[in-house]
């Protein structure tokens, strides 16, 4: 087969199995599973995909629901990863449409794999699995334990797609992110008839929120600090002896988050000075990169949208916002992520509504659209060796740079 009719061969192949592909995912809308903790999900997308031929490796770089699935009758030549996200939030579900994200994933996987099994794939494709993208469980990222243990080496280039209020290609960059997890320790006492003897430990968290709130003006624009009460006491009238919360830093570069993570500390001990409190702190999880767009994955991408009848915004320049560990990815190989419209803007985002939106029209249409168009890309990288060139010499200068 030539590309065209390879493109052809797997819209086919898509349109075939859409109804298995939106089954799952509005299953998966109905059972969230939030990060780490995504087994049903796991299962029955490996599940899935080994019905289809492929060779799946469950339980990857120590984490249970992470997988890796080698399609059939790749040789040698180039290696294209198709990534797959599928935990969900807690409280709004699939609030952030991972359920597409995966099916879409698994989908190309399985278009492809019936041109590997036909023995007319130039190259090796690979689906990875990967957990807990969504930073609300400690050791979240697992993009970034996958990477460490080799399984993006060798890959010329990574794919993904994700839902959103737009049809569009993003070549802007995401925020550095760092996930804090501070704790004080008081000393209890009762709160009417000996406050005097209690150390509080909720004036300390107090305290540090108050600063933090201080600090904001303070930081560059493309900053952001936010976070949480996870334990404010436990009784009104005793002097908490233990709080806690949980706090997100971001900025636009490593050097900088960085320094921002030791001001927001700083935050912290000021609450424990004052309040004669004990501080204890930690990274919950493994910091998320900046994502480096590939811009010539990107045209790539945004034409075999465009010939499915997408029409495309390009989103351009370094003043994007939000994080993702596919950051991390991105600065060890070429990688782009497609943006598939759902819903409005109005729907918000990590909300009800767009948990909601993944099971309409516009979510069944974006995991046909998604499968599509990232099994058309995958087969330009595997067939086109100036694309290739082009993404590596792009990557090797941004990295460099």
């Amino acid at each position: 087969m030539d590309l065209a009719a390879m493109k052809e061969a797997v819209r086919r192949e898509v349109a075939q199995i859409a109804a298995t592909l939106t089954t799952t995912s509005d299953w998966m809308a109905e059972n969230p599973e939030i990060g780490l903790q995504e087994v049903q999900a796991a299962e029955r997308l490996t599940d899935l995909l080994s019905e289809f031929g492929a060779e799946v490796e469950r339980g990857i770089a120590g984490m249970p629901t992470a997988f890796y699935a080698r399609l059939p009758g790749g040789g040698a030549g180039p290696t294209v990863a198709i990534v797959a996200e599928y935990d969900a939030l807690p409280e709004v579900g699939h609030g952030c449409g991972h359920n597409i994200i995966a099916t879409a994933a698994i989908g190309a996987g399985i278009a492809l794999s019936r041109l590997g099994g036909a023995g007319v794939l130039p190259g090796q494709v690979v689906v990875i699995g990967t957990p807990a993208e969504e930073s609300t469980v400690p050791n979240a990222g697992g993009k970034i334990p996958i990477l460490d243990h080799g399984y993006f080496d060798n890959v010329d280039a990574a794919i993904m797609i994700h839902p959103w209020s737009e049809d569009a290609i993003s070549l802007q960059s995401t925020l550095v992110a760092h996930g804090l997890d501070l704790t004080f320790h008081g000393k209890p006492a009762h709160a009417a008839a000996n406050p005097h003897e209690g150390l509080n430990a909720l004036d300390a968290l107090i305290v540090m929120f108050n600063a933090v709130g201080l600090l904001r003006q303070q930081v560059r624009s493309d900053a952001r600090i936010h976070g949480i009460i996870t334990n404010g006491g436990k009784a009104a009238n005793v002097i908490p002896s233990l709080t806690s919360a949980r706090f997100r830093v971001r900025g636009r570069d490593a050097e900088y988050a960085h320094a921002l993570v030791q001001r927001v500390v700083a935050c912290a001990e000021a609450g424990a000075t004052a309040t004669g409190t004990r501080l204890e702190w930690r990274e919950y999880m493994p910091p998320y990169l900046n994502m480096i767009a590939s811009k010539s994955l990107g045209t790539a991408f945004a034409a075999n949208l465009t010939q499915l009848g997408r029409t495309l915004a390009v989103r351009d320049g370094s003043d994007g916002a939000g994080s993702t560990d596919f950051g991390n990815v991105s600065h060890r190989v070429p990688a782009i992520c497609a943006m598939l419209k759902i819903c409005g803007p109005e729907a918000g985002w990590h909300s009800h509504e767009v948990a909601a939106a993944t099971r309409s029209a516009a979510g069944h249409a974006a995991i046909g659209d998604g499968a599509a168009s990232l099994a058309m890309t995958a087969l330009d990288v595997l067939v086109n060796d100036e694309l290739r060139a082009a993404a590596r010499d792009e990557y090797q200068a941004t990295v460099a740079a």
